[in-house]
């Protein structure tokens, strides 16, 4: 009986010396690939270090404040400034504001119908004015404070020197303003929880859905390879094109409802889809490729056994992606979507071609509101020649950072949780 030879006689191993030599050169380049991955891992921490300190650096540190307006002349009958009432506080504003000012703030919201805090800081921002005359970084605040105190003195004798943290509780709550110590992030963080709720809200089942389908339902035809590839095709555009599709289709075409003059909350004869429901749907199109794409890999992973298994004991084909097969595939469909709500969260090209506003004082009230977001607020605010500006937008940049982190915690947590239970 003629047996094949073996597979391991054809090969030509090297023998001695040769051996010796050739494992060395294996070990050698191998070492050689760890150095270069571990190289290319280090300069990454510190690139991304870098950016992280940058970003502190420049959102902390003294500053010299000088006021137009003494705040202690402007009490009434011993009572402080922060402490007057409401028609005081505009009895103010009309003595020391002009009358065209005064008439575009009563355009944008009645003075008499605003609260007392807004009302004390139109006061702060028209009336005592306070002007950053010069502004120091953090490094600079740490190990040239006697420099700082010393151009102070010689250079801004009215000024007050303290030191501030421009990301603040008051930069949470205070709405944007043309004077940066005045100016907050109130409006655009707002604006930009809104525009996730909606594209969450909408891409998150859609793409799902639509996954389970391609993976569970659809067979292998011509046609669904093709929407197979369009899908991942899908993924790689730029999102200026849907930036460009928003705007033809929700805003132009779909204005009576993106405006909510089809539902009452609107002029019908003047409505307007430059709104949060515009940039949700946008925001939605641009991120469900992506969503697709994860869930499908997070359903195609779970094994074929477990379908089997429930088919065998005469479970309907949905009662066993209902019950085995999604629960299963959640924890990598919730890494999908982390990735994709990471990428809507930073998008300003689609939300500026969908017509976000670059400043607004009002805050968005609902899904058919005027807005702006976090990365518009930034890229604003990044664009003036001031420094102060430069610093709040680095502020800024540390809360979309914190609010990236948050939401990417949430995410893992329920899937680590998902994860154990399906351990279970």
């Amino acid at each position: 009986m003629n047996r094949c030879p073996s597979a391991v006689s054809s090969i030509n191993l090297p023998e001695g010396d040769d051996l010796r030599d050739f494992i060395a050169g294996r070990h050698a380049r191998g070492r050689l690939w760890s150095t270069a991955l571990l190289a290319s891992t280090i300069l990454a921490v510190i690139a991304l270090t870098a950016l992280l300190v940058n970003i502190v650096d420049g959102a902390s540190g003294f500053v010299a404040i000088e006021n137009a307006v003494d705040p202690q002349s402007l009490s009434v009958d011993g009572i402080a400034l922060q402490d007057l009432e409401s028609e005081t506080l505009i009895q103010i504003i009309g003595s020391h504001v002009s009358a065209a000012v005064v008439r575009r703030l009563e355009s944008e919201q009645p003075l008499a119908k605003r609260s007392r805090q807004d009302l004390y800081e139109l006061v702060i921002e028209r009336v005592v004015k306070p002007e950053v005359k010069q502004g120091w970084t953090l490094s600079e605040s740490i190990f040239g404070r006697e420099e700082i105190q010393v151009v102070v003195a010689e250079q801004y004798p009215k000024a007050q020197l303290v030191f501030r943290s421009w990301l603040s509780l008051d930069f949470l709550t205070s709405p944007q303003s043309s004077v940066p110590e005045r100016a907050g992030v109130r409006t655009a963080l707002l604006g930009t929880l809104w525009t996730l709720l909606i594209t969450i809200a909408l891409a998150f089942p859609l793409g799902v859905g639509a996954a389970v389908y391609l993976e569970e339902y659809a067979g292998d035809t011509f046609l669904n390879r093709i929407i197979r590839t369009n899908i991942n095709n899908l993924a790689g555009v730029p999102s200026i094109i849907y930036g460009l599709l928003g705007l033809a289709i929700f805003v132009r075409s779909c204005a009576p409802i993106t405006s909510g003059a089809a539902f009452g909350r609107g002029d019908p004869t003047t409505a307007n889809g430059r709104t949060i429901l515009s940039a949700g749907l946008t925001l939605a199109l641009l991120v469900l490729p992506l969503i697709i794409i994860n869930a499908q890999e997070a359903v195609r992973s779970v094994p074929r056994s477990l379908r089997y298994g429930s088919l065998s004991l005469g479970a309907t084909q949905w009662q066993t992606i209902r019950s085995h097969v999604l629960p299963q595939a959640l924890p990598g469909i919730l890494t999908g979507t982390i990735l994709a709500m990471s990428r809507a969260i930073g998008e300003t090209a689609p939300l500026v071609v969908v017509g976000a506003t670059t400043y607004i004082v009002i805050d968005p009230s609902g899904p058919f509101s005027k807005f702006t977001t976090l990365p518009m607020q930034i890229y604003q605010w990044t664009a003036r020649p001031q420094a102060d500006f430069r610093r709040i937008a680095a502020a800024a940049s540390l809360l979309l950072l914190v609010l990236l982190l948050a939401m990417n915690a949430t995410a893992i947590v329920l899937r680590n949780h998902h994860s154990q239970k399906g351990c279970l």
